[in-house]
């Protein structure tokens, strides 16, 4: 659903990235302005208690990754570097994310909450670094893994919505709650990645085909 929404907004910003090609912006500066922008915004906003304007400006400045990726396919520049970047950024902003959130959990929570939240903010962050990291190892071994419940557009959505829901008055323990089901879908999802390479590794066995390591071509993280 992510992907197919993130095709969308590609076609949608197409004007917007012709406008920026035409006048010398590339898409590695969208790509590292989005990233940043999006870092400064979990690490300022979540802390302080505006966890609405985290949502919004977070969720605004994520899709960057359409507009870059419209930049590059528009300018022929769709490469191994760009894919890269945007992967790796990818991960700053998903730390800097739940690095903020642990820290609203801190700062804001009501007492009954609070420990319970930093927990599963810091499993979020901790599980959902190895699901990416699967997916890349597996492509550089030369197998897919292109499957799970949880790919990072989901995790994204699902976290940003429902702490901007609590800015304007669920309770807290739905986000808390939520946490805790993203953790465990990440932790399936990386079981599952292992179970599919683990699958192509007895299949390839079993006909006596080896396998040569390739360098991965990071896919645009849906991971």
């Amino acid at each position: 659903m992510i992907s197919k929404l993130r095709a969308g907004f590609g076609r949608l910003f197409r004007p917007v990235a012709q406008f920026l090609l035409d006048h010398g912006v590339s898409p590695d500066a969208v790509t590292i302005v989005g990233a940043l922008g999006a870092v400064v915004a979990a690490l300022w906003l979540y802390p302080t208690g505006h966890l609405v304007a985290a949502g919004i400006v977070i969720g605004i400045l994520t899709l960057s990754d359409a507009l870059d990726g419209t930049m590059a396919r528009l300018a022929n520049r769709v490469g191994p570097w760009g894919a890269f970047l945007d992967s790796t950024l990818d991960r700053v902003v998903d730390g800097a994310i739940f690095l903020g959130m642990t820290v609203w959990f801190v700062r804001h929570a009501d007492a009954s909450v609070a420990m319970w939240g930093i927990v599963a903010a810091l499993a979020c962050l901790a599980i959902g670094g190895v699901v990416p990291y699967a997916r890349a190892k597996a492509e550089s071994l030369g197998y897919d893994a292109n499957v799970g419940i949880a790919e990072r557009g989901e995790r994204l959505v699902i976290s940003l919505t429902t702490a901007g829901l609590v800015g304007l008055g669920l309770p807290q323990v739905v986000l808390v709650v939520v946490l805790y089901l993203l953790a465990a879908a990440s932790a399936v999802t990386v079981v599952q990645r292992m179970a599919a390479v683990r699958r192509q590794t007895r299949a390839e066995a079993s006909s006596g085909d080896v396998t040569e390591p390739t360098a991965p071509a990071e896919p645009d993280e849906g991971a």
